[in-house]
């Protein structure tokens, strides 16, 4: 083993795939916009889509890639371009390519109805550049029609330090504001798989040991209902909240959270563990906690808006924090 760069490094997914890498033996270079601290690392400033900074970050060749960041083909043309610089490479897409028969799946009006659980065999939708979706699977695409050998990694809902679009955050917001109940849609029996960057980082490990052509679901070892997620976090944080459930859908805010899904979206691991004798590094329940710490943390320092970006976005599905309609709601149903 020798060199590995890392696109994305200083970043959530980076943070736990870099001390992955480097733990493993192998020297990391990161190529970041931004001066961070990489743990070790040799950081190469510049954009992805300068000439130049791939250069720089490509020098002498690197025996794997990992990109934790593109969103589309168009990030992967300028390093194919280098395919001659590259031994093998492990780009994170996403199973939010996944549609159901009938075509329905993450982007759709109608939410999918997937098989329990969804294989890396589910059909996707098609390529593009119109949505997210579409993005990764034109990502996906012109690295496996590649020479260079490529795992492709479909992560579910991640959580971990650093992320800008943290989920956890619904449940640690109502801790640190003293929200004793949890309110929660579909009876609270949701399952939206989640994946610890801990996760990804494992993975990314042993895909650069053994490189090849392959696509894997990267989730955690059980796909948590969103009661259980609410009580891990509340475990974290050292309380017990009360739990009112809410038959169907959310309703004005009450019983929303980012992962109330109709439909169960539950991820089938068998091939990670076939292919790289892949073992979780544990469940949600004892990995959640880093990232818990994380979001208090970094809450405490500054305004949330502005620290969780990503999260501000996700407030177009509706008001994650609808306290009064939600004490409407509970005093209505006592």
């Amino acid at each position: 083993m020798t060199t590995a760069l890392v696109i994305g490094g200083s970043g959530q997914i980076g943070r736990a795939v870099v001390p992955a890498l480097l733990a493993d033996g192998w020297d990391v270079r990161v190529l970041a916009r931004h001066a961070a601290d990489v743990g070790g690392a040799e950081l190469v400033l510049g954009d992805r889509q300068d000439a130049d900074a791939l250069d720089e970050a490509l020098a002498g060749g690197v025996e794997v890639l990992v990109d934790v960041v593109a969103y589309d083909d168009r990030q992967a043309a300028p390093l194919l371009a280098r395919a001659d610089r590259i031994g093998s490479a492990v780009v994170i897409s996403s199973a939010a390519v996944y549609v159901d028969a009938a075509g329905s799946g993450f982007e759709t009006e109608e939410f999918g109805a997937f098989p329990v659980p969804i294989t890396e065999d589910q059909p996707t939708v098609g390529p593009g550049r119109d949505s997210y979706a579409t993005g990764k699977v034109a990502l996906e695409q012109a690295w496996a029609s590649s020479d260079v050998p490529t795992t492709i990694l479909r992560p579910g809902a991640i959580h971990g330090p650093g992320c800008i679009q943290p989920r956890e955050w619904t449940f640690v917001k109502r801790v640190l504001d003293g929200r004793g109940v949890r309110v929660l849609a579909y009876d609270g029996a949701s399952r939206f798989h989640t994946t610890a960057t801990v996760v990804l980082g494992e993975l990314v490990r042993l895909a650069a040991q053994h490189p090849g052509h392959r696509v894997l679901n990267a989730a955690d070892p059980r796909a948590r209902t969103v009661a259980e997620i609410a009580a891990a976090v509340d475990a974290a944080m050292d309380v017990t909240s009360r739990l009112v459930t809410v038959p169907g859908d959310p309703v004005d805010g009450v019983g929303l959270t980012p992962w109330a899904v109709p439909r169960p979206v539950v991820l089938d691991l068998q091939r990670g563990a076939d292919e790289l004798g892949y073992v979780a590094p544990g469940g949600y329940e004892d990995t959640v906690g880093a990232c818990v710490d994380w979001l208090v943390e970094t809450a405490s320092a500054r305004d949330w808006r502005e620290a969780f970006p990503g999260f501000v976005r996700m407030e177009a599905m509706g008001d994650f924090f609808a306290y009064a309609a939600e004490d409407a709601y509970l005093e209505r149903s006592s």
